[in-house]
């Protein structure tokens, strides 16, 4: 008797294997987190929110996503892992459910000036491939058309060792071809000398007719120009070409003055051998201000900037050669390529096609290949990083984001939204610290840090989803639905800063009237044209102040005390009430412990596998001597006061024994711009990007600057702190200074009194003013993009 085969409607029993469905830490301490337990949902979407430094970044990246990738990094052989940064366990007693981190975070790409983007990513590989295959003529492999590689020519012996005996072999022009451009060696522009900036040709050397830093007649200089044989007093205009070419460029030569051998050299060289060797950011003001003036950087006259050599250049396919297509909007290119038809090379076609999309469908089109990629913002760098996941067939990873809206347009918020569900809905735990109210919306489940920042953070304030966010006597459930309302009256500019015939990379020969004394606001969606607006036209007049998000340069020694100068009265105040000497109270100075060298950690390293960082045993990573803790300011040792928090040193410093007037008033400015949270002795390489420029704008708010212009000053601030900021903006227009801001969160554009918004696109479609007015004449309008989005937002 034959048995129909069953089949089970039902469905089966939970399998073991599908109930790790969270990620579950226990007890995590790392930097201000108290002992934080919580679970996340898996193939969810989940935001992180909270105040600035309420420790959202300390519980995603340095605890989950350091641990799963320390995890995986450890599946390495030992030899592999000695090539890979090393990473310390973070401070929690369990962790459980993880899976695969890729982190997509917002730091700036190497501002290495051959980078671009079409290196950066995999476009210029598959380009270079695509023109050695049916590039005609055909000029060589795919090396030929990179502009990293130089032609390399060879001839004479080569010789071979192989199995103990050697092969020799005469080779004759052996030829390495490489596509870098011989001029420029691949950097696309040269620098040249204004020789106007190094002398004053009306007067004679003994004039001073030198304008060059420290080339003062009355020293030792006098005597060298005297003894390699110039007429001191003879004007430099009447200078013979000969003597013009000894002044310029003679090569070192030895000379005697004075019985004294010394060596003469031309202007030139000693110039760049002194000062343009060194980092410009490194050198002191006056020579850096001197370096600006004198050198002026122009596009290679023989590639016209496009980094390549001739033969690169002959190569062409449909008559467009490789530079062509790498100056081309990559929407643009995109479609270019969608028209080949060549079958030899389809899946290549295919893999440079899809992207070349992904490009577009990330809002990132208006690019071109040949964009430098330290020129980007940190959220262009951020989707540039994004689009190698996009297409990506893993599953069941966890991706972590940090304020992936960063420098996006309301409009552009809406496209990040999809792109982070397409994520998730693959499969995929998304993980995202975000302060934007619209991708808060989109999440499935929401983890609330504070109540405050610092010390005052760190604790689960709710769990849950946005609805019950929204009802949660939370700060950020309080501020979720703050709208703000445009200003009953604008103030009226005290003049204008013009700008005529703007063309800096997609701009169409702008003209536009910046108003003075006012709170300007420049707008418009990602790839308008704002930056290229400031940087070509408005940064490096005379008064003006550009404070971006760019990393500060500093080691990890350098903390917001020695960066803003606070250290400086502290050391005095704590070398006064002690009777001893400043020094004692720097760790990079006398007073460091002798063990670690006043880092607080000791470095262990251990040949192939990963270094080893350990706190140091002798100071207990307080970094000082033990002798010199004993001296006492107040009741504090200086280990102390670099542990407190700015708010709490503002206290400190403000009355009492301890009273400093100059560090209070440091601490003032460092307070007023919002990081009264952060501690004197935070290494600033931990900081992230928008504390960075409110450290740089503490610091640049006490030096002479008539006209401020910021980036995105909004960059990691909470709903509640945008209030606190614009108050800041107010007080510096009100004191006498013009601010503008580049931004796009409708909050700072409401409060505005002027604004400019760009359009209407990115890319070639952009580069226009649309719209110049106040922002209640924006919303009335409706014209453009962010007027749309601004009159939804004030009227939500």
């Amino acid at each position: 008797m034959s048995m129909a085969p069953t089949t089970d409607t039902q469905s089966p029993a939970l399998h073991v294997a599908d109930s790790h469905d969270r990620i579950r830490v226990q007890g995590a301490r790392e930097n201000n987190l108290k002992d934080i337990s919580i679970e996340i949902p898996k193939r969810r979407l989940t935001v992180f929110t909270g105040v600035s430094g309420s420790g959202k970044s300390s519980l995603v990246f340095a605890t989950i996503a350091a641990e799963s990738q320390r995890m995986i990094n450890e599946t390495y052989s030992a030899f592999v892992q000695g090539f890979m940064p090393n990473l310390a366990r973070p401070d929690a007693d369990h962790l459980e459910g993880l899976t695969t981190a890729i982190i997509v975070d917002q730091e700036r790409m190497g501002a290495n000036p051959r980078s671009t983007v079409g290196t950066a990513t995999d476009a210029n590989a598959m380009l270079r491939i695509l023109f050695s295959r049916l590039g005609s003529p055909y000029v060589g492999p795919p090396t030929a058309f990179s502009f990293n590689v130089p032609t390399r020519k060879a001839s004479g012996v080569m010789s071979t060792e192989k199995g103990g005996r050697v092969e020799k072999s005469v080779v004759h022009d052996a030829v390495y071809l490489g596509g870098m451009c011989p001029r420029c060696e691949g950097m696309g522009s040269v620098s040249d000398f204004d020789l106007t900036a190094l002398y004053d040709e009306s007067k004679s050397l003994a004039e001073g007719a030198l304008t060059i830093p420290g080339y003062s007649m009355d020293g030792w200089y006098g005597r060298i120009f005297s003894g390699a044989g110039f007429d001191m007093d003879k004007p430099i205009a009447k200078f013979t070409k000969r003597e013009m070419h000894d002044l310029l460029y003679k090569e070192p030569t030895k000379i005697k003055v004075e019985g004294i051998n010394l060596t003469y050299e031309g202007l030139i060289p000693k110039i760049q051998k002194s000062m343009l060797s060194k980092d410009v950011d490194a050198m002191q003001p006056h020579i850096r201000a001197f370096v600006e003036r004198a050198i002026t950087f122009q596009a290679c006259p023989e590639c016209g900037g496009t980094r390549l050599s001739p033969e690169a250049r002959s190569s062409k396919i449909h008559g467009k050669n490789i530079a062509e297509l790498c100056g081309m909007q990559i929407s643009d290119l995109a479609g270019w390529v969608r028209g080949l038809n060549e079958p030899s090379v389809a899946p290549l076609l295919k893999g440079l096609q899809h992207l070349l999309d992904s490009f577009a469908e990330i809002g990132l089109g208006y690019l071109s290949l040949d964009r430098p990629a330290g020129t980007l913002s940190g959220g262009e760098a951020q989707r540039t990083k994004m689009i190698r996941h996009l297409g990506s067939s893993l599953t069941d990873v966890t991706y972590v984001f940090d304020e992936p809206t960063i420098g996006l347009h309301p409009h552009d918020i809406e496209r990040m939204n999809q792109l982070l569900l397409q994520l998730r809905d693959k499969g995929n735990t998304v993980l995202v610290v975000e302060h934007k109210p619209e991708t808060i919306a989109i999440a499935d489940h929401v983890v609330d840090l504070g109540p405050g920042a610092g010390t005052e953070g760190g604790r689960v304030c709710f769990e849950g989803s946005v609805e019950g966010l929204r009802g949660s006597d939370t700060i950020t459930g309080r501020h979720l639905d703050d709208r703000a309302r445009v200003k009953e009256s604008v103030r009226t500019p005290a003049g204008t800063l013009a700008v005529r015939g703007a063309s800096t990379h997609n701009l169409r020969d702008v003209d536009v009237d910046i108003p003075l004394g006012m709170l300007c606001v420049l707008t418009g969606v990602a790839g308008s044209g704002k930056s290229s607006l400031i940087q070509g036209s408005v940064a490096g007049r005379d008064g003006v102040v550009v404070i971006d998000q760019g990393a500060i340069k500093g080691s990890r020694r350098s903390n917001p005390a020695t960066y803003t100068g606070l250290l400086e009265p502290i050391r005095k105040a704590f070398a006064k009430a002690n009777g001893v000497k400043p020094a004692l109270f720097s760790s990079n100075s006398e007073g460091a412990c002798p063990t670690c060298n006043g880092a607080g950690v000791i470095f262990t390293e251990l040949g192939v596998m990963a270094t080893v960082e350990s706190t140091c045993e002798d100071c207990e990573g307080r970094r000082f001597q033990a002798s010199v803790l004993e001296y006492k300011l107040g009741g504090r040792n200086i280990a102390e006061v670099l542990a407190m928090s700015m708010t709490e040193a503002e206290a400190f410093f403000g009355a009492g024994e301890a009273k400093t007037p100059a560090a209070h008033k440091i601490l003032d400015r460092l307070v007023d711009v919002g990081l009264g949270y952060l501690t004197l002795g935070q290494p600033l390489t931990t900081l992230s990007g928008g504390e960075r420029q409110r450290v740089k704008l503490a610091t640049q708010m006490a030096e002479k600057g008539d006209v401020y212009v910021l980036d995105e000053p909004t960059t990691g601030l909470h709903l509640a702190d945008v209030q606190n900021l614009l108050g800041l903006l107010d007080r510096l227009v009100d004191s006498g200074k013009s601010v503008i801001v580049i931004e796009h969160h409708q909050a700072v554009m409401a409060h505005a009194d002027w604004i400019i918004d760009l359009g209407p696109g990115a890319g070639h479609d952009g580069g226009r003013i649309v719209f110049e007015g106040t922002p209640a004449e924006l919303i009335a309008g409706r014209s453009t993009l962010t007027g749309e989005h601004l009159a939804a937002y004030v009227a939500s």
